[in-house]
């Protein structure tokens, strides 16, 4: 435990067996009380490593995707008893060496949500992410600090911890089950006034970690822009957004 409270690292697992226990050989021994895993129907042995490794493990039966997956993340840790959600990708591209970074503001109450930037200081080339990934989301990321009206260096990290308060006050299950569900959950916190910290992160991109296509990266990216103009025009009140129009502001959810 963290400050008295319950930590329960979530990883969003698909095809992920070759990479599994090496993520788990750099996590801290005394922040995590708990381990989730949840497989999106992996076509390798991701299931059979995880429980040969003790992780508490839940199997989707066929594919949800990635936003599906992080769902049944969600949903099961808060059954699990978690006062704060710690995501942490199993394909070894974020280190969990930093949970306790990730954790300790949230446990403490100084934020609500924490990002692992790559964005922040030089890690992000020097880890691999190729050029145009850089730039998408270094122009992704300007588009929707003057769209949303906040500031962050990235919005597209997939290294995430959130407080228990949040996640049962937040609609993510609005939310696409797609990889646009990341932004439109940074969306909706953003909506609802809850506060947003970051902490520089180092990232592996190697032949074994996971990357969407091109194509995937363009579908993304597409999404993000209507996330965006979604955020603002909501906001104004000149459309009512699916994924935002449950949003509570902070301190008014039933």
């Amino acid at each position: 435990m963290v400050n008295g409270k319950k930590v329960v690292m979530v990883m969003p697992a698909y095809n992920a067996a070759s990479t599994l226990k090496k993520t788990l050989d750099e996590l801290p021994a005394d922040v995590v009380d708990e381990i989730l895993l949840v497989d999106d129907c992996s076509r390798d042995d991701t299931v059979s490593q995880a429980e040969r490794l003790g992780i508490k493990t839940v199997v989707h039966t066929c594919n949800t995707g990635y936003g599906g997956n992080q769902k049944t993340c969600y949903r099961t840790a808060l059954e699990m008893g978690a006062d704060v959600v710690v995501m942490v990708h199993p394909d070894y591209q974020y280190t969990p060496l930093i949970i306790s970074a990730m954790v300790s503001p949230i446990a403490n109450g100084v934020f609500d949500c924490m990002l692992g930037s790559r964005i922040l200081g030089t890690g992000a080339r020097k880890g691999g992410m190729p050029l145009y990934k850089y730039v998408a989301n270094r122009a992704l990321t300007c588009f929707q600090n003057f769209m949303i009206g906040y500031h962050l260096s990235e919005y597209h990290t997939g290294y995430r911890a959130f407080s228990r308060e949040l996640l049962e006050t937040i609609p993510f299950e609005d939310n696409s089950d797609d990889f646009v569900f990341d932004n439109q959950m940074l969306c909706q916190i953003i909506y609802s006034g809850y506060d947003i910290g970051e902490v520089t992160c180092p990232t592996r991109y190697m032949d074994d970690s996971s990357s969407i296509s091109f194509a995937r990266s363009v579908k993304y990216g597409l999404g993000v822009l209507r996330c965006s103009y979604e955020t603002l025009g909501h906001r104004l009140g000149w459309i009512k957004s699916e994924f935002l129009k449950d949003v509570p502001k902070r301190g008014q959810a039933e």
